[in-house]
């Protein structure tokens, strides 16, 4: 399959509108389950070291789990302000949306027992492929006009025990998705002057 130069600006411009959406952006609104298969259809054509597929993802609407999970969030948060507290701006921030969006999903990282092609050197890329699924996710919610949040402000071992996941599991990411009433225009830690964005002179070296 061969794409056109449409495609390409179509697709530079789904990138360059991703958005990470907090939780006073989610609308009550249903996800619809075509749209959801959609995104997590997205995550299983990743790239994956050794074709090794490493991924979990634990789908989450029972309100209960996602109390529990915004206990978690409180606890850790409140751990944070600490570490930020001469930055004031932080505790104006909505840093989530797990009780707002409808779905919750934990991108989990399963670990082989079998060695793996191309990790006997880098151990950790196993967990790198979930991290491309999760940009697969983010990319096609944002292409079906869905909103997506990654929450880390979590104790992880909490949140394995919450969900039940599996012994030979690690969290990779928490996701908060649904529609939202809007997606901003920048990054909105960019538009409060959080941190300055990168140009790519200042990220690219050549040798």
């Amino acid at each position: 399959m061969n794409f056109d130069k449409n495609d390409t600006l179509t697709l530079l411009n789904i990138m360059k509108s991703r958005r990470d959406v907090r939780g006073n952006r989610f609308l009550d609104k249903k996800v619809e389950d075509e749209s959801l298969n959609f995104i997590l259809e997205a995550g299983l054509t990743a790239p994956s070291v050794g074709y090794s597929q490493p991924w979990k993802f634990v789908v989450i609407k029972n309100q209960n789990i996602k109390d529990e999970i915004f206990n978690n969030f409180t606890d850790e948060n409140l751990k944070a302000k600490d570490i930020f507290k001469t930055k004031e701006l932080y505790n104006k921030l909505k840093l989530e949306g797990i009780k707002e969006a409808p779905i919750n999903i934990a991108v989990l990282y399963e670990e082989s027992e079998d060695e793996i092609l191309g990790m006997t050197s880098m151990k950790k890329m196993g967990e790198y492929s979930v991290v491309c699924a999760i940009q697969n996710m983010w990319l096609m919610a944002r292409a079906l006009n869905i909103g997506l949040g990654w929450v880390s402000i979590l104790d992880e071992k909490k949140v394995l025990k919450t969900i039940d996941a599996p012994t030979n599991t690690k969290l990779i990411a928490y996701l908060c998705i649904g529609y939202v009433d809007k997606f901003l225009e920048e990054p909105e830690l960019k538009s409060l002057g959080w941190e300055d964005e990168k140009s790519l002179d200042g990220c690219v070296i050549f040798k």
